[in-house]
């Protein structure tokens, strides 16, 4: 799993209730990544002592998309859901979507750049709600099914 910190995991820079205990849950059975330009600057502290790997964007220039869609690269898409809800998140979401992974577009009370949420399988209120469609993958099938 990819996502974004500031916005999809988090509102005003804290983690949103009951995130850490879905990403500990998860993490036992998929590698999490976290990409973030941290605007807050509290997503170390507020993801200290789990098992992520968290790296942050460089460059204060508007390509932090671009880093974001690159860091996709080390990754087959099919197999990889990502969460994101800003416009930097939007070439990532469109990359997963279009190779077959599952693109969610999550608003904690941030919002959700419309192009993000273009560019997803699904939107969904609330990063504990997103993360637990992951959690139980079966959730899933009444929204995404043709």
């Amino acid at each position: 799993m990819l996502s974004d910190y500031t916005g999809t995991l988090s509102c005003g820079g804290k983690l949103v209730a009951g995130v850490r205990e879905c990403l500990l849950e998860l993490s036992k059975s998929v590698d999490l990544h976290i990409l973030t330009i941290d605007t807050f600057g509290t997503a170390k502290e507020q993801l200290r002592g789990l098992p992520l790997r968290l790296r942050w964007l460089m460059g204060a220039g508007g390509d932090h998309d671009v880093q974001k869609r690159q860091y996709l690269d080390k990754f087959e898409a099919r197999r990889v859901a990502v969460l994101g809800n800003g416009n930097t998140d939007r070439l990532l979401l469109k990359a997963v979507k279009e190779r077959g992974g599952l693109a969610i577009a999550v608003d904690n009370g941030e919002g959700c750049a419309l192009d993000t949420m273009q560019n997803a399988n699904i939107f969904v209120v609330g990063a504990s709600n997103a993360l637990g469609l992951l959690l139980q993958s079966d959730r899933l099938r009444a929204t995404l099914r043709f």
